[in-house]
């Protein structure tokens, strides 16, 4: 066990170093952080107990198996111009030399090499040999890596293929020296430095600091041991290869790398992390400008529909207020002295009544609320439409998203979510019967109107009720008029009885009216709430998954953003370990 024999100060790092890489790899499993992603998170974080591990990358033909056999003092691995490093070779020490395969493309190598003690070492396929098989080496080497020694060749250094790799190696935050292969091919010391400076350059930019570079010729080192020449053995550049991994991989600096380099994987995870989390929001800020704009539709849906029920309510009101002015008009010109004769015919004041004050009075109330029903039934239609039309479009814009840009438990809960809704919705609006709803609301109106004005007259039609409604005030008229009134009563009391009739006429009228206005605005707000609520119903489960997703996110977002903070402060800490 590494904290076994380290220090006090440096044994409570490691256990610091513990809780906050378990810290990480907690909250990146909530964050649905691919599984591949967090393995390599639990490998760096197991590799805290291993030996120091140098893991050696390059394109095949670049001499990085001679370059490691050099380095130990023995040919473990085999050398050639074609890709023959075809599996991952981990090497340890061991009392003889010997192989075992760890999988299908890893297997162990071990020799009584000294520096082997100390650390243990990775040899790679070439870059540009790779298949899907030798992914191991950066999902699974490559994060575990103390130190990546990156070999390439003075004939061609950095090809494609290294740098792409580079590339891939910078994400994981990790320490990169770099050998140059084969300068024994170069003619010149001004060709040996024109290529290692184009190597530093090209290193800044791809690993973001200039790495150090080793010019070695692992073929000249060769030679040298055999010959026993040590002028050549330093021409070769290996025996600064291996000062410097004895001068660096001294215990502080061994100790340096390995605390460092799970903090840079954790970083790097966190990173991805944050980015999927602020991908998600910003998917889900249009989400929620789409439920925004649903609801400020419908609220200017309502006050719409609110202000233009006014007006057709006010129409329906000045059919009966007319009524009612021809009413007082035909009691001022019938109710008189002149006209008594014909006060005591019941039938013919009642037909006139029904005629010059009645008139088509329930005809234009039935056509009127029929087609404030029929406006109203449209307003409704006409705004479930919409809140299709706006689900839609964002499902068509789910479905146009590339397959894995946000991806995860996310991306296929609101991708069925919103198929949901929208199948929800469109059923909705195609199960939607508009004469069927006309029909429901008319006998409702009509139930509400008789059923409080002309209780006891049974089932009958809006219009019927307004024509039994102001008839019933010409047939008492009439009944008190033709009892006899002039005989038994005397002329005087014509005045009297006019202004009665008038005033009942008023009081039937506007009885009339306020239960029809009444009903109308009962039935009016009741189908209004129906239909908003129906509405909400639809969408409810897309407007909940959005704004809890958004609420988790934000404090997921906060969660990883303070853990970024907290692996850089250790990072900082692990840096100026003396």
């Amino acid at each position: 066990m590494l904290d076994t024999i380290l220090p006090p100060q440096q044994q409570e790092l490691l256990r610091d170093e513990r809780e906050l890489l378990t810290e990480v790899a907690v909250a990146l499993e909530r964050n649905d952080v691919a599984a591949d992603e967090r393995g390599a998170l639990a490998e760096s974080l197991r590799q805290l107990d291993e030996l120091f591990l140098l893991v050696i990358v390059g394109e095949f033909n670049a001499g990085k198996s001679a370059l490691i056999n050099v380095l130990l003092g023995r040919d473990l691995l085999t050398e050639g111009v074609t890709p023959t490093t075809a599996k991952i070779h981990l090497l340890s020490w061991g009392e003889t030399e010997g192989r075992e395969p760890i999988d299908g493309v890893s297997e162990k190598l071990t020799a009584p090499v000294e520096i082997l003690r100390q650390l243990s070492l990775v040899d790679t396929p070439g870059t540009n040999a790779l298949d899907r098989s030798h992914e191991a080496l950066t999902t699974e080497y490559v994060p575990r890596a103390d130190l990546v020694l990156f070999v390439t060749s003075a004939d061609r250094p950095f090809s494609e293929s290294e740098r792409a790799f580079l590339e891939r190696i910078r994400e994981w935050g990790k320490k990169v020296v770099v050998a140059v292969n084969k300068i024994d091919i170069l003619k010149t010391p001004g060709d040996v430095s024109e290529v290692l400076n184009w190597v530093r350059s090209n290193g800044m930019h791809l690993l973001g600091s200039a790495p150090r570079v080793f010019p070695v010729s692992a073929l000249q080192a060769k030679n040298a041991r055999t010959n026993d020449d040590a002028e050549e053995l330093a021409a070769s550049g290996l025996p600064e290869i291996e000062d410097w991994l004895q001068a660096t991989l001294d215990d502080d600096e061994r100790i340096r790398l390995k605390l460092g380099n799970p903090v840079g994987v954790a970083a790097r995870l966190l990173g991805l992390g944050l980015e999927a989390v602020d991908g998600r929001l910003t998917l889900l800020a249009d989400d929620l400008t789409t439920i925004e704009d649903i609801e400020a539709q419908t609220a200017t849906w309502a006050d719409d529909v609110d202000r233009e029920f006014g007006l057709r309510l006010a129409d329906i009101e000045n059919v009966l207020l007319s009524m009612e002015k021809r009413g007082l008009t035909f009691f001022d010109e019938t109710v008189r002295l002149s006209r008594l004769t014909s006060l005591f015919d019941k039938e013919v004041l009642k037909d006139r009544f029904g005629a010059e004050v009645v008139a088509d009075a329930p005809q234009q109330v039935e056509a009127k609320t029929e087609s404030l029903i029929d406006w109203l039934v449209e307003s409704d239609l006409a705004q479930w439409q919409s809140v299709v039309n706006h689900v839609n479009r964002r499902a068509a814009a789910h479905a146009d998203r590339m397959v894995g840009e946000v991806g995860g438990r996310f991306e296929a809960d609101r991708g069925r979510l919103l198929a949901t809704v929208g199948r929800a919705a469109a059923d909705g609006l195609a199960s939607y019967d508009r004469a069927a709803e006309a029909r429901r609301m008319a006998d409702d109106v009509s139930k509400a109107v008789t059923g409080t004005a002309l209780a006891g007259v049974g089932a009958v039609g809006l219009g019927a009720t307004v024509a039994i409604a102001a008839s019933s005030t010409a047939a008492d008229v009439t009944g008190l008029l033709a009892a006899g009134l002039l005989f038994s009563l005397g002329l005087f009391i014509l005045p009297h009885r006019r202004r009665k009739a008038k005033a009942e006429l008023k009081e039937k009228i506007a009885a009339l009216r306020t239960e029809i206005m009444g009903a109308l605005k009962a039935q009016f707000a009741s189908e209004s709430e129906r239909s908003r609520t129906r509405l909400a119903n639809t969408i409810a489960p897309y407007t909940r998954f959005v704004r809890t997703e958004s609420d988790r996110l934000q404090s997921e977002q906060r969660e990883l953003g303070g853990l970024a903070d907290k692996v850089e402060s250790f990072r900082l800490r692990v840096k100026d370990l003396l």
